[in-house]
């Protein structure tokens, strides 16, 4: 009969044993998901501003991380549909390009959103900024923004303005227009920035707001006229801010790479290492320049705090809206 000193001994290995298998398989997971490939969805189609961050910063981490980084464009609902699908899967070895309307606006305007911003993704680090211009059509003789208030006054009836989504940040920055110049405006919601600068182009609508980035090209292009932009100062050196042309308001928005809740701590924090330090590179930031965004470099405190700051800008004025969708 063995001892209980032999006994005892032989249960310390065993757990020791156990201790070390438990420990190194939560190495071999960490190591799984840090050496995987890594995708970083967009919940919108490719060639649009987050696709174009998006493929900026996959090509410069993959050599960081030594494992590829892959985009993946799921669209529908407004990109709600990219979030959705995400919340219910376990991985977790996953980024998503977001803007406001989907980890703001949505979750206060939609009654089965589907998604929890705060429960099913954490916020890894902001990687851009875009302000919103006021435009018309270049056939339009208007040529300052109080002079097309001045016209709105007159002619309500007329008063259509249109955004690339309804409940878009746009979309809500036109109702602060509309309350800053004490005039009525209708705000229509279209399917997307093209079909908006269809209509606009097309005569069927007599202003459009949109992120500067959808409208400059056709600005310069001498298509239409950007009356506006929403920035502190100007980001166009012709064009004047909403500020300058007389309405006390500013306004921008923001991409921001979120993580799946799930992903494992240390990933996720070298993640906003490395995705911070990319984005003080010079050649990133003139990438991001050219796809006309405003690059920035933020940790992921400093990501958070614009966040908190961001949401109760604007919480307000989109309850205030009374805008419920199903």
């Amino acid at each position: 009969m063995k001892s209980r000193r032999t006994m005892l001994n032989v249960l310390a290995a065993a757990t020791l044993a156990v201790a070390g298998w438990a420990a190194g398989t939560a190495s071999a997971n960490a190591q799984t998901t840090a050496g995987a490939p890594l995708r970083i969805v967009v919940p919108y189609p490719p060639g649009g501003s987050s696709d174009r961050a998006a493929r900026i910063l996959a090509e410069a981490l993959q050599p960081r991380l030594g494992t590829p980084v892959v985009v993946e464009n799921i669209t529908g609902a407004g990109g709600r549909l990219a979030l959705r699908q995400l919340a219910g899967t376990g991985d977790t070895n996953v980024l998503v390009m977001v803007n406001p309307a989907l980890m703001v606006v949505a979750p206060l305007v939609y009654k089965n959103n589907g998604y929890d911003p705060e429960r099913d993704f954490q916020p890894v680090s902001q990687v851009s900024t875009y302000e919103f211009a006021a435009a018309v059509a270049s056939a339009v003789p208007v040529r300052e923004l109080n002079h097309l208030l001045a016209w709105v006054k007159a002619n309500p009836e007329k008063a259509n303005v249109g955004v690339p989504a309804t409940g878009s940040l746009p979309h809500f920055f036109a109702m602060m227009v509309g309350q800053a110049a004490k005039a009525p405006v209708q705000v229509v919601g279209y399917r997307g920035s093209a079909p908006l600068a269809t209509d606009l182009l097309g005569g069927h609508l007599p202003v459009a707001i949109d992120s500067l980035e959808g409208l400059q090209q056709l600005h310069e292009g001498g298509k239409l006229r950007i009356l506006a932009t929403s920035g502190a100062k100007r980001s166009v050196a012709n064009i004047p801010t909403f500020k300058e042309a007389g309405l006390d308001i500013t306004a921008t928005g923001w991409n921001v790479l979120y993580a799946k809740a799930g992903m494992p701590a240390a990933f996720t924090d070298r993640l906003a290492r490395e995705i911070a330090d990319l984005m003080t590179q010079a050649s990133v930031r003139q990438q991001f320049t050219a796809a006309k965004a405003e690059p920035v470099s933020a940790s992921r405190d400093q990501t958070r705090r614009m966040l908190e700051s961001f949401k109760a800008q604007w919480a307000p004025v989109i309850r205030q809206s009374g805008l419920q969708f199903e």
